[in-house]
């Protein structure tokens, strides 16, 4: 795949002083400064492989073709991956290299291609999608994301995603500022989540199971309600749709520096995960199962 020249790549300059994440930190990736994010002038990939721990829509008979991003624009104390997140651990890429790899997974029979935690290399990914659409991909594309998305930075992603998966991590914006460094959390989720659904719509699923299309969110249940499941779900079913797929997930566990953090220093019990799974249900959403 022949190099591209980088002043032809689309929206390259919104990386001269950077805002493509509700922190807009104003470096200037273009001469490889770093943000919060931790994100450069080039792409960092910690892994790419078919994943089958996904959800079984996203997962299907080939797997979902994850591509895993290095650094992240949260800043989570419990993070489950710090080495890639917090650590940025990985190695830089071009652009036509991540072309490369998103064909490759279409390449093993993935039944799509996953970017986590995608949201500060949006510029990277998008041009890469757009040249491997143009070098024959077919299969969707998975903006699996923290939820910490700009509603402006995603609108450039119209077209260019098929699906969105982000997390719903908080409601209460003091749990978010204390846990993830990010104090306007429910409102720049709520508002990226909207325009998700503006774009995409309900989750489409065809005859064989598969997603294809749509909006599908995440929701991690912490102890003690930290994540604000009732008013989440809320929100979803009252302002986006009933119809929404979630996944009510029960994956929590105190990693990295929650040990400094008694409140989320443990695993939420059953009686914690059935109450946030069953007030999901009784919201009447499309519940993972």
């Amino acid at each position: 795949m022949a190099a591209s020249n980088r002043r032809n790549y689309r929206h390259w300059d919104l990386l001269e002083s950077c805002a493509i994440c509700p922190r807009e930190c104003g470096v200037n990736r273009l001469e490889d400064e770093r943000g919060t994010c931790k994100g450069g002038r080039d792409v960092l990939v910690s892994s790419a492989h078919p994943h089958h721990g996904e959800e079984p829509v996203l997962v299907g008979y080939g797997g979902s073709g994850t591509i895993f991003l290095g650094g992240c624009n949260l800043g989570c104390v419990f993070c489950q991956n710090y080495d890639i997140s917090h650590d940025a651990a990985g190695s830089t890429v071009s652009v036509e290299r991540l072309a490369e790899l998103i064909l490759g997974m279409q390449g093993t029979g993935c039944e799509n291609v996953n970017f986590v935690t995608p949201t500060h290399f949006t510029i990277h990914i998008l041009n890469a999608i757009e040249i491997a659409r143009d070098n024959g991909l077919e299969v969707p594309t998975v903006w699996n994301s923290g939820g910490y998305d700009s509603v402006e930075t995603l609108k450039l992603l119209e077209g260019a995603v098929d699906i969105y998966m982000p997390d719903a991590k908080y409601w209460d914006n003091a749990a978010a500022d204390k846990f993830s460094n990010a104090p306007d959390y429910r409102e720049t989720m709520t508002a990226a989540l909207k325009e998700m659904h503006r774009q995409v719509g309900d989750l489409e699923i065809n005859e064989k199971g598969v997603a294809r299309k749509g909006l599908m969110i995440r929701h991690l249940v912490m102890p003690n309600g930290l994540a604000g499941t009732k008013e989440i779900c809320d929100f979803i079913a009252d302002e986006i749709s009933p119809n929404t797929y979630v996944n009510i997930m029960a994956q929590y566990r105190p990693c990295f520096r929650a040990v400094n953090y008694p409140d989320i220093n443990r695993y939420p019990s059953r009686k914690e995960f059935i109450e946030a799974y069953e007030y999901a249900e009784s919201k009447g959403l499309r519940l993972a199962r």
